[in-house]
């Protein structure tokens, strides 16, 4: 019964993408919060990641002999949600910058 519950006590859920303010539109207290937001969901995103890597570390704690196409298909897939991940992040950061840049140009 331990054995089924361990993967459930790991279960990685993946953050919802926190919204960026238009920088053309936005209010100071709008880019405000979203800056909040976008460091909110950059920090649960790094618990997404470090929860991926711990449950791959408790599943080849667990895992007694496998097939090295089995241990390379979930290695591969670690890498896949890891890689995905961290895009995603540099995406978000990257549509952030540029709204603020679009809001500063603005406030000139």
């Amino acid at each position: 019964m331990a054995i089924f519950a361990a993967p459930l006590a790991l279960a990685c859920d993946y953050p919802t993408r926190a919204d960026v303010p238009d920088g053309t539109t936005a209010t100071k207290d709008e880019m405000i919060a979203g800056q909040r937001g976008v460091k909110a969901y950059m920090g649960a995103m790094e618990e997404y990641l470090s929860c991926i890597e711990a449950t791959e570390q408790e599943t080849v704690a667990g895992a007694d002999e496998q097939d090295e196409e089995a241990k390379q298909q979930r290695i591969d897939m670690l890498n896949k949600k890891y890689n995905a991940a961290v895009e995603e992040m540099n995406l978000l950061a990257e549509e952030f910058n540029t709204q603020v840049r679009a809001y500063k140009e603005r406030s000139k």
